[in-house]
């Protein structure tokens, strides 16, 4: 290893570490952001309804049906 050798930082990763140190909070802020959208209770039972109730697509959607 070379004397003056030091480890390399991209720009994003000083921007997100100077983001991080100015808002302590910023990743508790995302966690509860996302819980807003993402983090949801799944309805088991409705889950299943919908792909009992499921149609199955025809090998080519734009030709009419022939029985």
């Amino acid at each position: 290893m070379p004397l003056f050798w030091k480890p390399y930082k991209s720009d994003v990763t000083q921007f997100i570490e100077q983001l991080k140190a100015a808002r302590p909070t910023l990743e508790e802020e995302q966690r509860s952001g996302r819980a807003l959208l993402w983090d949801r209770a799944i309805d088991r039972q409705a889950q299943a309804d919908y792909r009992a109730a499921r149609v199955p697509q025809q090998p080519y959607v734009y030709q009419s049906k022939t029985k």
